[in-house]
């Protein structure tokens, strides 16, 4: 079954709208695993909009399943991480100013860079994966930098899944199979969502894990957090 590691950020955000500690992100978090979930995933940005350090930090007293820290391996980030130590560790090439993550890595043109920040979380003990979109040859690229998964960017098949579910699916596909025949695991994330998931999950092999927030949260306001969690886990087990 691919795992559901359920990125909280959104909580961070509607806290931090208001100041104070409403929602409680250390019990939201505690609430998702006894709900089933299999990860808490966290993006702390350098404006620390949403998630912040001091979140980050505090979160390995509640999370009992596997925690992920995402984010671009600036200085501070790598600092934090390392301090963490988390189950694992996503490297995503966002600008401080992005809304959201918006492109994966050119796997190539950093293999350096992306080889010695690799290095150092996996001296560290923690588990690496890379962001990355549906391309063949950023997906070679990703071999040489020693990471232990990428996790593949989702916008473009979320995007065009309503239309043409098979093409949209295909380029991910492809890539995952390439992926798994070069010894690399594979997770997704960014827009999947209830009404996509199953046919991503069914169409792509080996999927390791997921990392679902902005959907997940929003299907929550309607459904309720334990049901929404629980319908993912029905339609991500095989």
């Amino acid at each position: 079954m691919t795992k559901l590691s359920v990125n909280i950020n959104k909580v961070a955000t509607l806290r931090n709208s208001r100041g104070g500690n409403v929602p409680d992100l250390l019990q939201v978090a505690k609430d998702l695993q006894a709900f089933g979930a299999q990860g808490i995933t966290v993006h702390p940005r350098p404006d620390q909009r949403h998630i912040k350090y001091a979140d980050a930090r505090e979160l390995p007293s509640v999370v009992t399943t596997e925690y992920n820290i995402e984010g671009n391996p600036i200085p501070e980030f790598v600092t934090l991480v390392l301090s963490i130590r988390p189950t694992q560790v996503t490297l995503v090439p966002d600008a401080e100013d992005a809304i959201t993550s918006n492109a994966g890595w050119d796997t190539i043109t950093h293999v350096n860079f992306l080889s010695e920040v690799i290095n150092k979380f996996k001296a560290a003990g923690i588990r690496t994966s890379i962001f990355v979109d549906p391309d063949l040859k950023m997906i070679e690229g990703a071999v040489a930098t020693g990471t232990d998964r990428i996790e593949l960017y989702t916008e473009a098949y979320a995007q065009q899944f309503s239309s043409n579910k098979d093409k949209a699916i295909a380029p991910y596909r492809e890539a995952a199979q390439l992926a798994n025949t070069l010894g690399l695991g594979v997770n997704a994330g960014h827009d999947l969502s209830l009404e996509n998931i199953a046919f991503f999950a069914q169409e792509i092999p080996d999927l390791l894990e997921v990392s679902i927030g902005h959907a997940l949260m929003s299907e929550s306001l309607y459904l309720g957090f334990e049901t929404v969690v629980k319908r993912y886990l029905k339609l991500l087990s095989r």
